[in-house]
């Protein structure tokens, strides 16, 4: 059966089992607190859910910063190469 695509579900499958068991645990080494895995897996979707949009968008604009510093530098260093007359 295959599973429902949601838009927030960005992951793999394999990710998916690694992080959900890495949730259980953390709720158990840090919390002492026992939790199944879909437990561990709806708290992987609020976090998909609820972060993972303001995640992805400050990747693309710190990505829009570097890209953007890097055409400055490329555009003095071609200035620096023009030829002057005279």
């Amino acid at each position: 059966m295959d599973k429902i695509k949601r838009s927030w579900d960005v992951i793999s499958e394999e990710k998916r089992t690694t992080f959900s068991k890495e949730f259980i645990q953390f709720f158990k080494e840090q919390r002492n607190e026992e939790i199944g895995i879909i437990a561990a897996e709806n708290f992987l979707d609020f976090f998909l859910q609820h972060l993972g949009m303001q995640i992805y968008n400050a990747g693309v604009e710190d990505a829009k910063i570097f890209l953007k510093k890097r055409v400055e530098d490329i555009e003095m260093d071609m200035d620096l190469l023009l030829k002057k007359q005279g």
